[in-house]
């Protein structure tokens, strides 16, 4: 049994959450170690003179925030082991709450009707090929040479033969990863970064490290100094404002970036999935480096959610292993969507999407910036989200649940944690996952949180 506990002093309303930010302090700070049981529920009620109710509603909060964990018969158990990782955003939208936590485009009813009308077209003009096929080759051809254009728009240029479908970003950095990285090898990123790769770096059987990272995207000085000192096959990069605090690399970072790979011989995973949105931005890496750089790029963050489609362009030296690896895992994209994006690019309908969904990120900017007059925090006029800094008397963990209880849900910045540097709390808050109206009063919720005493804030919930 551990020597810790609670300071019943320092419980506040509610007192379960109170409760349970203080064994989350204890367990980050080493007080309570990976392993160490706690006290019943009764008998930390008896001790802290509190009801047995609130004190199963904290240790609920902890199993929740994946902090311990409850053995039928045994008893709860402080757990701080890596575990299947929580994903940043809701799984499920419950009503009455306003989701600032997943990262999506603004819609309308407008994109609703667009994809309607696609797929009434699409009834009527169906190619055989993409209705009975099982070939890649027999149904892409024509879509490669749309992709190529797509492409262009993003700044870069690409062989259709070069260029795979995909079933959206996800499966392509999937598969880009598992061309040029087997397992026991090591991939390097950015300290703050995709929340998926550490799930899918214990997955496909790689090392993953988190470099350090300044105001313009990963420092080249780490990359070549872990490059000096490990064998390193590749760094996974997003230098287009979609990474966690919503940083634009600029062109010289990326040609550093570039030139440090190009020193070691290793691969770039570009992940590049706003394309266009960005207005004025420097080429993509891959530019800089295209005999080495896997460029993924997709539509559903830019045009509509549903329109699950990506590109996934490789250099030669790559182009067996990536239609290898994409045949095995995913055999091939589904040709209906496919059909549906080409149309899109050919007839303009895509980037006509892309203009729109600019303009309408950029008023939700303003209303962020009215809303948040006062708080620091980091954003590109073009980009999907925020990244808000916590203040040193916040802890992320009770701030994000602290924002739930006032009915809007935010991403914790650990989410997106690689490095296990020292760590500096944040959340990342999406700006185009619900109405203006809910933006603004969700990031009014948010402002209150930020600019009261905390204690007085507890107080009154």
């Amino acid at each position: 049994m551990t020597l810790w506990r609670p300071d019943p002093a320092l419980i506040r309303r509610p007192a379960y959450l109170s409760l349970a930010d203080q064994f989350a302090r204890a367990i980050h700070d080493g007080r309570l170690a990976n392993g160490e049981r706690l006290p019943t529920h009764r008998a930390l009620a008896d001790e802290l003179k509190l009801s047995v109710q609130t004190v199963s509603r904290a240790y609920e909060e902890l199993i929740r925030r994946g902090l311990i964990a409850g053995e039928i018969g045994r008893g709860s158990f402080v757990q701080t082991q890596r575990r299947e990782p929580d994903p940043p955003y809701l799984p499920e939208r419950p009503g009455e709450v306003i989701d600032l936590s997943i990262l999506k485009p603004v819609c309308e009813p407008m994109h609703l009707e667009k994809l309607k009308q696609a797929l009434g077209w699409l009834a009527e003009t169906l190619p055989a090929s993409s209705a009975l096929s099982f070939r890649p080759n027999m149904v892409f051809p024509r879509h490669r040479a749309v992709a190529a254009e797509w492409l262009k728009l993003c700044g870069l240029e690409a062989s259709p033969q070069n260029i795979t479908l995909t079933n959206g970003a996800t499966a392509g950095m999937t598969v880009a990863l598992m061309s040029v990285a087997p397992p026991g090898s090591t991939v390097v990123t950015e300290a703050i970064g995709h929340h998926t790769l550490v799930p899918l770096a214990r997955y496909l059987g790689f090392h993953l490290e988190g470099l350090p990272i300044d105001d313009h995207g990963i420092l080249p000085e780490a990359l070549d100094q872990a490059c000096q000192l490990a064998d390193i096959r590749a760094v996974f990069v997003q230098p287009s404002v979609i990474n966690p605090t919503a940083t634009l690399m600029g062109g010289i970072r990326r040609s550093q970036i570039a030139e440090v790979a190009r020193k070691h011989d290793i691969a770039i995973i570009e992940n590049d999935v706003l394309g266009p949105l960005l207005e004025d931005r420097p080429p993509p890496v891959a530019y800089f480096a295209p005999e080495r750089t896997l460029y993924v790029t997709s539509f559903s963050k830019i045009t509509v959610p549903g329109l699950r489609i990506g590109y996934l362009a490789a250099p030669d030296r790559y182009v067996a292993a990536v239609a290898n690896r994409h045949l095995v895992s995913n055999w091939m994209a589904t040709p209906m969507v496919a059909e549906i994006a080409s149309k899109w690019v050919a007839d303009g309908t895509a980037m006509e999407l892309v203009r729109w969904q600019r303009a309408a990120v950029r008023r939700r900017h303003d209303i962020a910036a009215e809303t948040l007059a006062g708080v620091e925090f980091r954003a590109h006029n073009d980009g999907l989200h925020l990244w808000l800094p916590l203040p040193e008397d916040r802890a992320e963990e009770g701030f994000v649940a602290q924002a739930r209880l006032q009915g809007v849900a935010i991403a914790p910045g650990a989410s997106f944690r690689i490095s296990e540097a020292p760590w500096h709390p944040a959340v990342r808050i999406s700006i185009g996952s619900t109405t203006e109206s809910e933006l603004r009063t969700g990031l009014g919720v948010v402002t209150r949180l930020l600019l009261s005493d905390p204690e007085h804030l507890l107080l009154a919930i």
